[in-house]
């Protein structure tokens, strides 16, 4: 299903929309989650304004969690993982609890190494690769120690589009 055109072409369109706002209602639940596991990315655009990115995610035998950067096979790489590259701080909401991570961009060794990992994931992997005609970047998003200063976070941090 995930290399369909149907979802190639619509997926993107609809899919994280639809995701961000049952998420902001429900704080916890989105419809992609019925087929595969997904986090919501809270990175920080250039202009200093909040990104929220719904994203298909895996959990590594570390704790940390894997995320790759299909943009469901355009060729464009998607705006999210610009976002980590210039500032690799971010949160994820996974299952309701905000983690402050820090991403690690994989090399293309590594990338080799969590292939296995990847296509457990993300079967449709290869397929999005090939379609894209481009290096699809993949991060681990590991999460840091408790500081005073996430603990004292009582809700997930609000958007402009909340606001």
């Amino acid at each position: 299903m995930g290399n369909s055109r149907l979802l190639r072409h619509w997926g993107p369109r609809l899919l994280p929309r639809l995701d961000r706002q049952v998420h902001r209602w429900t704080t916890r639940w989105m419809p992609s989650r019925l087929l595969v596991p997904v986090l919501v990315l809270h990175t920080t655009r250039r202009d200093g304004t909040p990104c929220r990115t719904p994203l298909l995610a895996g959990r590594t035998t570390t704790g940390a969690y894997l995320v790759m950067a299909t943009n469901f096979g355009r060729p464009r790489h998607p705006a999210w993982s610009s976002h980590l590259l210039r500032h690799p701080y971010a949160v994820v909401d996974w299952q309701g609890s905000l983690l402050p991570v820090r991403a690690h961009r994989l090399t293309p060794e590594e990338q080799e190494a969590a292939r296995p990992d990847i296509l457990t994931w993300m079967p449709c992997f290869d397929d999005y690769a090939q379609r894209s005609r481009r290096d699809i970047r993949v991060f681990t998003l590991t999460p840091l120690p408790h500081s005073p200063d996430a603990s004292k976070r009582s809700s997930r941090p609000r958007t402009t589009e909340e606001s």
